[in-house]
């Protein structure tokens, strides 16, 4: 990861941004702080507190050339000099050059959000909606994931009383800036992103979009309506029809998956109880999708299931990067600690997708204990440092080879999506 770091360049490109400074005459680099706390986030850490264990790891001290590490003191104090104008400067100018060193186009963009459970009194932690822990206050952020490389393309924290669509408008414009040279080719979203001015805006953008569908009463009536549907395989059929909700300004095309739940019982979805036989509805189960795009149905729904990929990453980053754990009192300094962890997270998936090049994504607790928790060591020979690493000699190939891959890492990197 430290070479990572240097192949990248990506430290010299944050002390272009407008990144706090110490008026301490004991004072860190800006720049030493934030490659420290993404090397405790990589190790491991799941708060602040947590970052104190890489201060007793003198290899990694030898490794990186660090001469002291910061405390988590010194990380919150750092933090806490973040603003909005700074936030909304700092992080959007990083994602933008990150990806310009990314050559990949005609990308699917996934938006989401997840609910952070709060035990503090942190700025921002309100009660909405929380499924697990409900009636405790929370952050609700939203994200935005490209599916086909497994990055985060930007990523905001909200306050917890906020609806999943809430500010959905800023947050597609900025994330456009951001990958402002490349061609989007699909939109995905769940129901929370159902509305009427979403769909307007996609529309208005040009933008493709396959959105999940809230079943509401006169959208299952419609789906009553259907008369004719096509098996896709045992259990499942599919079919379509056109909609316009009472404040849409024009109707538009819904896709309706129907499955036998006796055939699939984890079928998810709604049981629509408006058909006369109470058998018939308890035994199916519907889900609709609606969308801008003329394909087939079947298409359409092949492409709504991959988004599932982007819930994998959200449970990754809340277990494995702990993203619930980097707070503090002050909102937009947990914000900045926030979308830090994001660009951590993004160097990792290009370590695993041009390092490790496995055909499984491996997590980051599955690359921490097979890759980075190994014992080692920093000795000397004459005038040279060797780093050394307690390998049994069938991984010490694997290695070897890891280490080869950083010969031929060139950017900007070609990405064939």
């Amino acid at each position: 990861m430290k070479e990572m770091f240097e192949k990248t360049d990506i430290m010299n490109q944050f002390k272009k941004e407008d990144l706090p400074v110490s008026l301490s005459q004991n004072y860190y680099r800006a720049t030493n702080i934030i490659e420290c706390f993404m090397a405790s986030v990589w190790c491991g850490a799941c708060n602040f507190l947590q970052t104190e264990h890489i201060r007793y790891d003198e290899t990694l001290k030898e490794m990186f050339g660090w001469t002291r590490i910061p405390s988590h003191v010194t990380y919150g104090r750092f933090f806490k000099k973040f603003s909005w104008k700074r936030n909304n400067e700092v992080f959007p100018n990083m994602q933008r050059w990150w990806f310009k060193q990314m050559q990949f186009n005609n990308i699917t963009l996934d938006f989401d959000s997840t609910v952070m459970t709060r035990y503090g009194e942190q700025q921002g932690a309100k009660k909405g909606y929380n499924p697990h822990k409900k009636g405790r206050p929370s952050h609700h952020p939203l994200m935005a994931f490209i599916s086909e490389v497994r990055m985060v393309a930007n990523a905001w924290l909200r306050s917890g009383d906020t609806s999943s669509a809430s500010s959905f408008s800023a947050f597609l414009e900025e994330t456009l800036s951001i990958l402002q040279d490349k061609t989007i080719g699909l939109i995905r979203a769940d129901s929370g992103f159902y509305s009427q001015h979403i769909f307007d805006g996609l529309e208005q953008k040009g933008l493709p979009y396959v959105i999940a569908a809230k079943m509401h009463k006169p959208l299952q009536y419609a789906i009553k309506d259907i008369h004719t549907w096509t098996v896709l395989a045992k259990g499942i059929w599919i079919a379509e029809t056109t909609y316009q909700a009472r404040d849409w300004l024009k109707p538009r095309r819904i896709i309706v998956i129907k499955q036998y739940i006796p055939i699939r019982p984890k079928a998810g979805g709604k049981i629509i109880k408006l058909f006369d036989d109470e058998l018939y509805y308890e035994n199916y189960r519907y889900h609709a999708f609606v969308t801008n795009q003329q394909l087939p149905a079947q298409e359409i729904w092949n492409q709504y299931r991959g988004r599932g990929d982007a819930e994998n990453r959200i449970k990754e980053l809340k277990y494995d990067f702990a993203i619930q754990g980097f707070n503090v009192k002050e909102f937009y300094a947990t914000e900045a600690a926030f979308r830090m962890v994001m660009i951590a997270y993004n160097l990792l998936s290009l370590f695993r997708q041009c390092i490790l090049q496995s055909p499984v994504q491996h997590t980051l607790s599955n690359i921490r204990f097979n890759c980075f928790t190994v014992g080692a060591w920093v000795t000397k020979q004459g005038n040279s440092k060797v780093f050394k690493m307690a390998l049994k000699m069938k991984r010490r190939q694997w290695m070897d080879g890891l280490f080869a891959k950083y010969e031929f890492l060139t950017f900007p990197i070609n990405f064939k999506t």
